[in-house]
């Protein structure tokens, strides 16, 4: 049987099958139709029993009971390139400066006061604001102009400084200008000025002298600093997932964060760079990067190409991921190195780890052992489908964080920390 809707004005039951029909909760107004609410509203309430005012509400307990809250829409890994952007090309100009006042003072019985025209204000600055909540270029919009300054006004006035303009950009923005890097926003709440505002102009206060006694002259404002920069986006992690497609990257990540990557049981590569956050119970915290998947040829732009490699470059150490079920699975390291060399000298050198993936299949227990003999690097056999052995690999990657770490300290910079 159907629960029934209480009316909380006239006190009135309602079946809740005719309610459905019309409204959920339409016996909130007394058990009347939707279509006469004026006249319910104006009626009087009668008071219950107890004579205290029952406190109104839109819909009764019980179907607000029934009702769920709204989840967040699943975004697809394809339609999640329309939302993340890592370069941008944008036009900035600053505010232009208020003009300058031109007056005379003038009062009873003081006709000549001389000049009283002030000065106009400075025009605002476009600024890059590196910030933390920001994490794609999709927001920062193809053209902004800084606020203009106010003209001079009359007794000496000066007219006001227009406003700042900040652009919030994400941090490991790189800006550059004619292909030249000018600013490289690395850490939170860093800032750079892209476009000065104009100076404001000077009123004819400012041009008098004992020559000249009632000055005529002021001066309009200066336009704007005009720029056009490029703005371009590198992933600031401290460790990066570096592999071939469909060699488990974004499954890993999932396993070891609460990022959710796109995986799927058929083979096909992630598009976009997430970044996965490892807590510990020191409360360190320590990002990983997942970078879509390479191909040989990477270095030349084939494939996602260089759009992708330049995210490694913020990683302090890496992660290679090796798919253990397929033949020869160090030939894979090879390539991996020889694209990263390619691309930038000396980044296959950073500190790494081997990670051989999958080793809950029986083909990758028997390319185990030829692995390790045919490399010098460790190698960290685990399965991110099953999670086995995960706690080596969180181990060790504490350890290279903390190498890391010292290694920052001992040079007297600050590491970075998420």
């Amino acid at each position: 049987m159907l629960p029934l809707c209480w009316a909380v004005l006239g006190g009135r039951a309602v079946p809740a099958a005719v309610s459905s029909m019309l409204s959920p909760c339409w016996a909130v107004l007394g058990g009347r139709p939707p279509w006469r609410p004026a006249l319910l509203l104006l009626s009087p309430v009668p008071l219950p029993a107890g004579g205290r005012q029952l406190p109104f509400s839109t819909t009764c307990a019980r179907c607000s009971n029934n009702r769920r809250l709204r989840q967040k829409r699943v975004i697809s890994e394809r339609k999640l390139t329309r939302y993340f952007v890592d370069h941008r090309k944008v036009r900035v100009v600053g505010g232009q400066g208020g003009g300058g006042g031109h007056s005379f003072y003038s009062e009873p019985r003081k006709i000549f006061g001389g000049p009283d025209g002030g000065n106009g204000g400075d025009g605002g600055h476009v600024i890059l604001k590196a910030d933390q909540q920001v994490k794609s270029l999709s927001s920062v919009l193809p053209f902004y102009q800084g606020f203009h300054g106010e003209r001079g006004g009359s007794k000496n006035c000066y007219g006001a400084n227009g406003a700042y303009m900040y652009v919030k950009v994400p941090v490991g923005t790189l800006v550059k200008e004619d292909g030249k890097i000018v600013a490289d926003l690395t850490q939170h709440g860093e800032e750079y000025v892209a476009a000065y505002g104009g100076a404001g102009g000077k009123g004819n206060r400012f041009f008098l002298s004992n020559e000249n006694r009632a000055p005529t002259l002021f001066t309009p404002g200066e336009p704007g600093q005009e720029r056009v920069l490029h703005l371009e986006l590198k992933t600031t992690a401290h460790a990066g997932l570096v592999g071939f497609p469909n060699a488990g990257k974004s499954s890993l990540l999932r396993a070891i964060s609460r990022a959710k990557p796109a995986v799927a049981a058929y083979p096909f590569t992630t598009l976009n760079p997430h970044v996965g956050i490892v807590h510990y119970q020191d409360y360190e915290q320590v990002a990983v990067a997942d970078i879509p998947g390479l191909i040989k040829g990477a270095h030349q732009n084939r494939g996602l190409g260089m759009a992708f490699l330049r995210h490694i470059e913020r990683c302090h150490f890496l992660l290679y991921v090796v798919d253990l079920s397929v033949s020869q699975p160090w030939i894979q390291l090879q390539d991996l190195k020889y694209e990263l060399e390619q691309y930038k000298k000396g980044l296959s050198e950073r500190p790494c780890v081997v990670i051989g993936n999958k080793i809950d299949l029986a083909q990758s227990r028997i390319n185990l052992p030829l692995l390790k003999e045919q490399i010098d690097d460790r190698v960290i056999a685990l399965s991110a489908l099953t999670g086995d052995n995960l706690e080596e690999l969180l181990l060790h990657l504490r350890e290279l964080y903390d190498t890391y770490v010292k290694t920052e300290q001992s040079r007297g910079q600050s590491p970075v920390k998420w």
